[in-house]
Order: C-alpha cells, then sequence, then structure tokens
C-alpha cells in the first residue's frame, strides 16, 4: 500500500516534526515526510529536516501583502510537492476558512491542551492558575475556528505539586511526541471517519483504570 505523501508546517524548532520524521523512518508506517514548509526562514527545524533528507521550502509571510496571497503560496507549494495530507506542527500563524476548506478533513494539528479547554496561547499558565489536576495535548483535524475541530488523540498529564509552567510545558511536549505519530498512523492508516464532528477509529479501544490526583495511597 502506497504511504500518504504528508507534509509539515512549523515556525520554530519543530521538534513535534522530529517526533513525525522519526515515526516516518519505519518503512511500515503509512505516512512519507515529503516536505517540511515554514513561515520563518529563520526556524531552526528548516534546518533538522534537511538533515533528515526531507526537501525543505521557507514561505514568509512577511513578504506579502495579506493573509490570501501567502496561503496561495502555500497551498501552490502543497501541491507541486503532491502533498495528500498537512500536519501543523507549531506552525503560529492562523489560517483562513478558505485555506482550511482545501484541506478540509486532510489537515491535522496538535495543541498543548486537552481540547476543547484552554484554546490559544498561554495554556500551561491558564492550567496552573485555575488549579485543574489533570492537562495534556490533543491532536484534531482542523476547522476554520482556532483550536477547534474533531478530535483524533488526547493524552492526559498529571499536574504535579510544586509544577510551574516549565516543568508542566516539558511533560507535556514528551505527550505530544508520542500522540502525535499515533494520530498521523491512524489518519495515513485509514482507521479514522469522521461521522458528525466525531472521529470513530477503527480497531482502537480506550485504556483501561480509572487516574486520581492526588493520589493519597489510599484510594
Amino acid at each position: 500500500m502506497a504511504r500518504v505523501k504528508t507534509a509539515v508546517l512549523i515556525s520554530g524548532r519543530g521538534s513535534n516534526m522530529q517526533a513525525l520524521i522519526d515515526a516516518a523512518k519505519d518503512p511500515a508506517y503509512p505516512a512519507e515526510i515529503v516536505r517540511v514548509i515554514s513561515n520563518a526562514p529563520e526556524a531552526g527545524g528548516l534546518e533538522r529536516a534537511a538533515e533528515a533528507g526531507i526537501a525543505t521550502t521557507a514561505i514568509d509571510h512577511r513578504n506579502f501583502e495579506g493573509r490570501a496571497p501567502f496561503e496561495d503560496a502555500l497551498h501552490a507549494e502543497l501541491v507541486s510537492a503532491g502533498v495528500e495530507l498537512v500536519c501543523l506542527a507549531g506552525f503560529m500563524r492562523l489560517l483562513t476558512a478558505a485555506f482550511v476548506e482545501r484541506w478540509f478533513d486532510r489537515m491535522i494539528n496538535i495543541h498543548p491542551s486537552l481540547l476543547p479547554s484552554y484554546k490559544g496561547l498561554h495554556t500551561h499558565e491558564r492550567v496552573l492558575e485555575d488549579g485543574v489536576r489533570f492537562t495534556g495535548c490533543t491532536v484534531h483535524f482542523v476547522r476554520p475556528a482556532m483550536d477547534a475541530g474533531p478530535i483524533i488523540v488526547q493524552a492526559a498529564v498529571p499536574v504535579q505539586p510544586g509544577d510551574d509552567s516549565g516543568t508542566l510545558a516539558a511533560r507535556v511536549l514528551a505527550a505530544e511526541h508520542r500522540c502525535y505519530p499515533q494520530a498521523l498512523r491512524l489518519v495515513a492508516g485509514g482507521r479514522t471517519s469522521i461521522v458528525g464532528e466525531t472521529v470513530e477509529i477503527r480497531d482502537a479501544r480506550g485504556p483501561d483504570g480509572i487516574w486520581l490526583n492526588p493520589d493519597d495511597g489510599r484510594s
């Protein structure tokens, strides 16, 4: 079975991109990373991708007058590379509804919270301010609204006593590096279907057990 040609869009160092690249090194993995594109020519992830032998492109959004011309150039680059599926991995540009429609149900994103909670920026600071006991990360299909769309995979991360935004972010990022490759595997492998705005996954089951936080040792 042919592997699904996938592009990763980044704006920074590309740690989630690297997790996808590493997963795709396995010939049995159903996605092939064929292009990495950044809106920031200085993004460190471009060099990491090039070192992995993956074609890279920088499309600086600052060189365009408005979002539509930038997105037209981005779309043209994706089409020219034969891309079938797009992964947003720290891509710090809000995409218009018109662009999302072009890639409807063919574009996924990762966000460092358990959506639909804590959309947007500064998620870890807000989690700590609210005193919630669990946070995590979410991979979802992209919709025009920010951090919205059918959820594919989530990972729960307990908030520990003494956490600050840095320590919490590090543990959530480690979860992201497991979550994103699994989500891409499910989508590229044809195991997901969208019913309404809910993702159904063939041959999958949820984890067993219940987590309590804090655990007082008596549960």
